[in-house]
């Protein structure tokens, strides 16, 4: 196997559930190879660089094997090999998010009369 249709290759990587998601990705324009956008279609090889944007993260990536056919996860990830770059800037956007978490969201509406009370003695009335 010379080279593999680039959606079947993107779901067998598990970077997509599915092939449709994987072609959906292709047209929006998430995909790149060699820095031009790629189509659902277009071949991918072994040394291929591919820039793949999902709710995972961007990643910079290497094809080192090709498959048709989705497997473990522990055999999708042979598939490939993501940059050193790619995976500092990803951990970094993940660390920021968790932080991020810690605030709260306000409460919607306004606020009981419980918590007028916690809000006055937070601020030093009463």
């Amino acid at each position: 196997m010379l080279s593999v249709r680039m959606d079947k290759w993107l779901w067998a990587a598990r970077f997509f559930k599915t092939r449709a998601l994987a072609a959906r990705a292709c047209e929006l324009g998430r995909i790149q190879s060699s820095g031009q956008e790629a189509k659902a279609a277009r071949d991918v090889r072994v040394g291929d660089v591919l820039q793949v944007k999902n709710e995972g993260g961007d990643f910079r990536l290497e094809v080192l094997l090709l498959s048709e056919v989705r497997g473990p996860a522990a055999v999708a990830q042979t598939l490939y090999r993501e940059t050193d770059e790619s995976r500092e800037l990803r951990l970094k956007l993940a660390e920021e998010r968790k932080a991020m978490l810690d605030f709260k969201t306000l409460p919607k509406g306004k606020p009981s009369k419980r918590n007028r009370r916690e809000l006055d003695r937070l601020r030093g009335k009463g």
